[in-house]
């Protein structure tokens, strides 16, 4: 009998390999932008602190302690442990216990009467009764169910990870627009400080006849414009205040950040290591592998309702009219059955459920597939993003020495006289732009930065000994 039961085992190890799917999936050696060193540093846990901000890391520790989104992924998590636990269930017995007392009472004086006269018309009947039944997994469908349901309990983990990597990016991108308004209205005051001074320069020509009172209305236009670009830049900031109080659960009436400036931030050297890695580091990625193989487990379960199932049923108690002799010996009763079902015919229902499990898997696999293959874009953008940023950003800042040149030698020569304030007009609308441009490719590289941690999963704790799994060349 063992060796029939290990037997069986056996096939259904069998059954459970035969339904895994051919991922099929290509793993580039390296990033085309990057070369990446199998044992090159790779980003820690806590990856935010290398932007050397102790604001951000109170906003991000602040969020994962109080963020909603994720107080509902942990729900989700004891859910699916829960549910877990119910899929495990028919893999042991099943007890009851049933208890009942009834006490009648018959007519003497009906027709049909057996009493007589004699036997009393009352009658008490006391039961107690144990039962219990067992359905024998010979062909493994309940041990498929049970991993099916592990599975997704496991992928419920992986969604939190999922949320909590989306979240620490969506506090750090409000952020970063934070600082980047921030220094843009710096810059918008400055430039507005140094219209009015032209301003009042060219006021001062117009006084001796140097000046027309057209010079006048095109330096003021340039004043408006520098005004009327402050309210924009209030709107991020504040904007972007209520967006973290949102991200840290809480009303953004309550939510204050002092803010700064981009300049002050470190931006992270970032490693990415190898393609392969992701495998083992992305949690949307190790989710959907949690996801398959629980469709993989539900295929297993699928089929094995085609074969018949074995179940053990007992029943053992106590009967009697008399609650002193309920536990006596005579009043022991007990029955032993065993039944076996085989479907026969249930019109297809069987077949079509094994037919759409096999569907679900074919899809699952392919946005497993559409999942490997899009991380591997998203690092290779992101790595191009940051170097081109990285370059744009001092490209831009020649650009703001060139034009700051420029603009410094035409108010001196306006201070002298001999400047066309056409050339002076131009000089400071090409400065102004120059400088606020500089501060949002700033921004650009900072976000760049963060789309890549963001790609690479995140922080990476040391994993000994893993091998990336579930793809091949």
């Amino acid at each position: 009998m063992v060796g029939g039961l290990c037997l069986l085992h056996s096939l259904t190890a069998c059954q459970l390999a035969s339904d895994k799917a051919d991922l099929a999936i290509e793993i580039p050696d390296s990033y085309r932008v990057s070369r990446g060193e199998p044992d090159a540093a790779l980003p820690p846990l806590d990856w935010w602190r290398n932007f050397r901000s102790r604001e951000l890391t109170t906003l991000i520790e602040q969020a994962q302690l109080t963020n909603l989104d994720l107080a509902a992924a942990s729900a989700r998590i004891m859910q699916a442990d829960a549910q877990a636990r119910v899929a495990g269930a028919p893999l042991l017995p099943t007890a009851d216990v049933n208890g009942s007392a009834e006490h009648s009472r018959a007519s003497t004086n009906g027709a049909g009467s057996d009493s007589g006269g004699f036997g009393s018309p009352e009658r008490n009947h006391l039961s107690l009764t144990l039962n219990a039944s067992y359905e024998i997994d010979f062909w493994g469908k309940n041990r498929a169910a049970l991993m099916s349901a592990k599975q997704l309990a496991l992928a419920s983990r992986y969604d939190r990870e999922v949320v909590a990597l989306t979240t620490v990016a969506a506090v750090a991108t409000a952020y970063f627009q934070i600082l980047s308004a921030q220094d843009r209205l710096r810059i918008a005051r400055e430039n507005l400080a140094a219209a009015d001074r032209i301003l009042n320069l060219i006021k001062q020509r117009q006084g001796v006849g140097t000046a027309s009172a057209l010079d006048i209305a095109q330096q003021e236009i340039l004043v408006a414009q520098q005004r009327a670009a402050i309210p924009p830049l209030e709107i991020i900031v504040r904007q972007n205040i209520a967006t973290l109080g949102v991200l840290m659960g809480q009303p953004p009436e309550y939510t204050v950040v002092r803010g700064g400036s981009l300049r002050a931030l470190a931006v992270p050297r970032i490693t990415p290591g190898l393609p392969s890695d992701l495998l083992l580091r992305r949690p949307d990625i190790r989710e959907g592998e949690a996801q398959l193989a629980s469709a993989t487990a539900n295929i297993a379960n699928a089929r094995a309702q085609l074969f018949p199932s074995i179940s053990l049923t007992t029943e053992s108690g106590f009967q009697s009219a008399a609650l002193k002799s309920l536990f006596a010996a005579g009043a022991w009763q007990y029955a032993v059955a065993a039944n076996l079902a085989q479907p026969i015919f249930h019109g297809g229902a069987l077949l079509g459920n094994l037919d759409v499990q096999k569907g679900k898997q074919d899809e699952t696999l392919q946005n497993y597939r559409k999942a490997v293959i899009n991380s591997f874009a998203d690092v290779e953008r992101a790595l191009i993003a940051v170097q081109q940023q990285a370059r744009r950003e001092t490209l831009q800042a020649d650009v703001v020495r060139a034009s700051r040149q420029a603009f410094d030698l035409s108010e001196a020569r306006l201070r002298e006289g001999t400047i066309d304030l056409v050339t002076l007009l131009i000089t400071q609308q090409a400065l102004f732009q120059a400088l606020d441009t500089l501060a949002q490719v700033r921004l650009d590289r900072f976000l760049a930065v963060l789309s890549l941690y963001q790609a690479l999963g995140g922080g990476w704790p040391p994993l000994e000994g893993d091998k990336p799994r579930g793809a091949h060349t």
